[in-house]
């Protein structure tokens, strides 16, 4: 390296505009200067000349007083200070530089708060320990700082006085950032919102919503997949994820799941269980079949690794006063990017929404969250946060097409997988989560409360039985408060033209919807 390695002026870094003209800061600067081939963070640091500080979605702009010593101790001590712990970037900057770097940097400062972070990251991810001494005095410091990233409950390192506040394990740690839209959500306290809008609700209706809501969600789950099982197939899914949260998460229990999901195994190469090669998620090309990917899984070969990192996470995320809704970002969208199943994968990712969600306690027991159902309105929203992820790492990823036109990896990927930025998917599952509580539950509740109202009023006048009024009811919606001519003839044949006529007035009456005879201006 030259004398001035690091900062040096940029007007694009790595296919990424900058705002204004500047210099390469913090994380920017080590991937340039160690050319590091990791996934840039969503914001990377620039010295500009304007002497104004602001923020653009991929850049965060300091001004020339910010400018951090043009060395190792001086970037890495400017990151941890204002963009806070990028767990990939360390672990591929720690591969690159001698241990003797990191001890130099606690020799130099040893009381300093950074100088003990950056040599507890770094026996942390390398599994290295260094010839320091232990630190005797000072207060701890966290590894993580709380006012840019969220933590998990502190555990003491008594070797560098710092408080381990990781979210996850050294094989699993997505990490989220700290943004105005997720403090906003959380300061809201959802779950305590959820409670207030289901304790007027009498039990009977609140099971039969609860019965409802779970086909719904099972039903959305395969929608989401462009799936349209047979009706056995979605009540079986449903019933398991009825039981989110009751069994502890495990290997054994991802395979049981995998096999509710994945009724026959005989159109599967390898039967039910972990993938046995590598594999993708895209298209073929039309002429020639090869892969045209939109997301390379993790190797098969790393599966089990980051399986096991990913169950430890969960139940230290359980354990811990973490924020139900970030730790199942963490584990649903982790466990979907590892890909660790030739099938299934995406439905038993959204069942670990439900189960985390159960086990930290944010819904009530025996009702499950129809989230799928919000997934599914936003489906586009979901596959652009899935491609947030994706994409970046696709260059990063060397493979060539297999003989059956699958993928084989050829480098070492598994750092893509145990360390990502999964704040843009905490967001959007809060948002689903918030459409849920606000939209999809009321909606659900009111039409029971309307579906009931109907019955009555029939059940009074005609003295129809529950399972005729029932299909009366899906006849009418169908119609939009119509019977149809095949249901006067068929199933109603014994309805005279005013009984039908007053049915559909009523329905119609009931659930609000417009006559169609009757002109809107009128």
């Amino acid at each position: 390296m030259d004398n001035n390695p690091y900062s040096h002026e940029v007007m694009v870094f790595h296919e990424r505009t900058t705002p204004e003209p500047g210099l390469l800061i913090g994380y920017a600067a080590l991937i340039a200067a160690y050319d590091l081939k990791v996934p840039l963070p969503d914001k990377i640091a620039l010295i500009g000349e304007k002497h104004r500080r602001y923020s653009t979605d991929e850049w965060d702009v300091f001004t020339p007083r910010h400018k951090p010593e043009d060395t190792l101790t001086g970037h890495l001590t400017f990151a941890l200070k204002y963009e806070g712990v990028d767990l990939g970037v360390l672990n591929a900057l720690f591969a690159k530089i001698d241990g003797d770097e990191i001890k130099s940097i606690v020799e130099q400062e040893p009381t300093s708060q950074y100088a003990r972070r950056i040599w507890f990251l770094y026996e942390w991810l390398t599994d290295k320990t260094l010839n320091i001494p232990d630190i005797k005095t000072g207060n701890y410091v966290d590894a993580l700082d709380g006012s840019l990233q969220y933590p998990r409950t502190a555990e003491n390192s008594t070797r560098h006085r710092v408080r381990n506040n990781l979210p996850g394990v050294k094989d699993f740690c997505p990490l989220i950032r700290k943004t105005k839209r997720l403090d906003a959500y959380i300061a809201v306290c959802l779950n305590e919102k959820l409670d207030n809008l289901l304790n007027p609700i009498r039990r009977d209706l609140l099971m039969r919503a609860a019965a409802f809501v779970l086909l719904k969600d099972s039903k959305a789950s395969y929608a989401i997949e462009g799936e349209s099982p047979p009706h056995n197939r979605i009540q079986r899914w449903g019933k398991a994820i009825g039981q989110a949260g009751q069994n502890p998460l495990s290997e054994e229990e991802l395979l049981r799941l995998q096999q509710i999901v994945i009724e026959n195994e005989k159109y599967m190469k390898h039967g039910y269980g972990w993938r046995k090669e590598d594999g993708f998620v895209g298209e073929h090309d039309r002429s020639y079949g090869t892969p045209i990917p939109d997301h390379i899984s993790a190797r098969w070969k790393d599966i089990k690794q980051l399986i096991h990192g990913l169950i430890k996470t969960k139940l230290r995320l359980q354990d811990s006063d973490f924020d139900a809704v970030l730790a199942a970002t963490m584990v649903a969208f982790g466990f979907v990017v590892i890909h660790p199943f030739a099938d299934g994968n995406g439905r038993i990712h959204r069942y670990l929404i439900h189960h985390v969600l159960a086990r930290k306690g944010f819904t009530r027991k025996n009702l499950i969250f129809p989230v799928s159902a919000a997934i599914l309105e936003r489906i586009d929203e979901y596959r652009e946060v899935l491609e947030h992820y994706s994409l970046p790492r696709l260059n990063l990823i060397e493979w060539q097409a297999t003989a059956d036109n699958n993928v084989e990896v050829l480098n070492d990927t598994i750092d893509l997988y145990k360390y990502f930025d999964a704040t843009k998917m905490a967001e959007f599952l809060y948002s689903c989560v918030e459409q849920t509580i606000d939209k999809i539950i009321p909606s659900e509740v009111e039409y029971l409360h309307k579906y009931d109202e109907f019955k009555y009023n029939v059940e009074q006048k005609y003295d129809m039985p529950d399972k005729m009024i029932a299909l009366l009811v899906r006849f009418l919606e169908q119609g939009d408060g119509k019977l149809s001519k095949r249901a006067k003839d068929n199933e109603f044949e014994m309805f005279t033209p005013k009984v039908v006529e007053e049915v559909e007035r009523l329905f119609r009456e009931i659930f609000n919807i417009e006559d169609p005879e009757i002109p809107l201006n009128q």
